[in-house]
């Protein structure tokens, strides 16, 4: 057997590639390798602007010409630190030269040695990774759960009144309304949304071990510190001024775990929908030229909750193997964080086309009202638990001598389907107060949901 050409492994660099393409621009190696070289030349740029050993400010040409650098970022710097890092075997020396490199260009040659001045790899690696997270997660990754979240909002809204009885345990139960219902999930979401917009992304810049010791060998009057907190919170980072030769990646932890969490509530969302279409709750709107089964031309799967539920399991078990790995670092250093983070983007791309098979598939759907209600129709037994709570009412008030009412309504419902007829005659002949009685003779399963429709 001959072997294929040169192929994409993994499926969110192949079939998923369009999905995910934007977040690609951030959490990609060559998104990660831009960063470095912003860091790089931010650095070298706060250095020469507190004319630092004997430097002074850069002109503000030379200042743009250096942040084009980054900026226009392309493929050609890609292939240069590609062959570098051959020769190198080191991603972030590679970034060094790089910048070096493009110093000598534009005749910058005298400041060349402050390219990477007292950096460990990992003050580079700490920004860059907070930099490209920050960006993915704020342009990318949460304007998409944002979106899932206003559709949700929106059918929501659509069904606030549509009556629909509740399944507890896969059981009959209490009606509800559908908008109530999805107006949980939208709630829910928010909430972690809430959370990771306010999320730190940490940043630290202090050095081989966190000690600022090479800054002050170099010039033991400057208040590295102050300086290294200022360049970092430029960035628009938030700075770790207490550290070891790595950031301690709890912000990452924190976030991960966020990222799960927020992917469990979808995941439940998912099941849930998935559920009502089986119940046909909700209809699937025919996709021109598409095919269900192979086989069986009537059938409209529900693929796109189907494909969310299975990414949200992939995404969540990365996001939790993330957080696992990156709490613990051992004693000043370990590589194991470099390894791990390079699946940051392999989890949020997964996360992702969740995310979007999510916001397509709720777009395909309606809701099927007739079944609903025909469902409610076929369900009196649920407003036992309205019968037997009135009963306990008027026992309270006075106007009722039943012993136990809760015993009464089981006796009539539990395990039983009784019609409108069944419980008007049951209720015709309670002893309780005439107006607890009209209250019961008028309630149908389809009016019996309570607030349900004022919650939101």
């Amino acid at each position: 057997m001959t072997s294929l050409p040169p192929q994409p492994l993994s499926p969110l660099d192949g079939r998923y590639r369009p999905v995910v393409t934007e977040l690609a621009d951030h959490l990609s190696e060559s998104g990660l390798n831009r960063a470095r070289v912003e860091v790089e030349v931010e650095w070298l740029i706060a250095l020469t602007d507190r004319s630092l050993f004997g430097t002074s400010p850069l002109p503000e040409d030379k200042k743009t010409a250096l942040r084009t650098l980054y900026l226009s970022f392309g493929q050609d710097e890609i292939d240069w630190l590609a062959e570098r890092e051959a020769i190198t075997r080191h991603d972030v020396k590679a970034v060094e030269y790089l910048v070096r490199d493009r110093l000598a260009a534009l005749g910058l040659d005298a400041i060349a040695e402050l390219t990477h001045f007292a950096c460990t790899s990992e003050d580079i690696n700490s920004l860059s990774y907070a930099l490209t997270v920050k960006r993915a997660v704020t342009e990318v990754w949460l304007p998409a759960l944002q979106a899932v979240t206003r559709r949700l909002d929106e059918l929501a809204d659509a069904h606030r009144e549509a009556p629909m009885l509740s399944r507890t345990h896969g059981q009959p139960a209490t009606p509800t309304t559908m908008g109530k219902e999805l107006a949980v999930f939208a709630a829910r979401l928010r909430r972690v949304t809430t959370r990771v917009a306010a999320s730190e992304y940490l940043g630290k810049f202090s050095g081989a071990t966190g000690t600022w010791s090479a800054h002050l060998a170099a010039n033991p009057d400057v208040n590295w510190p102050l300086v290294a907190r200022e360049f970092v919170e430029s960035l628009g980072l938030d700075f770790n001024p207490l550290t070891t030769q790595i950031e301690s990646h709890d912000w990452q932890v924190e976030l991960y775990d966020l990222a799960r969490h927020a992917g469990g509530i979808l995941h439940n969302l998912a099941t849930d929908v998935w559920t009502y279409i089986s119940l046909g709750y909700f209809a699937q709107i025919p996709v021109a030229g598409a095919t269900g089964s192979s086989t069986m031309p009537h059938k409209i799967n529900p693929i796109r909750f189907e494909n969310a539920e299975a990414n949200l399991e992939i995404s969540g078990a990365l996001f939790g193997s993330l957080s696992q790995t990156l709490v613990t670092s051992r004693l000043q250093r370990d590589l194991t964080d470099s390894s791990t983070q390079r699946n940051i983007g392999v989890a949020f791309g997964h996360s992702l086309l969740a995310l979007d098979n999510l916001r397509r598939g709720l777009d395909e759907i309606s809701l099927a009202e007739d079944l609903l209600l025909a469902d409610l129709d076929g369900n009196w037994e649920v407003l036992g638990e309205a019968i037997q709570t009135v009963v306990r009412a008027e026992v309270v008030a006075g106007r009722s001598s039943i012993a136990d009412p809760y015993a009464l309504l089981k006796e009539l419902t539990r395990g039983r389907r009784i019609g409108p007829d069944d419980l008007a005659q049951f209720v015709r002949g309670l002893d309780i107060g005439d107006d607890a009685r009209a209250r019961l003779l008028a309630l149908t399963p389809r009016t019996y949901t309570g607030l349900a429709a004022e919650l939101y």
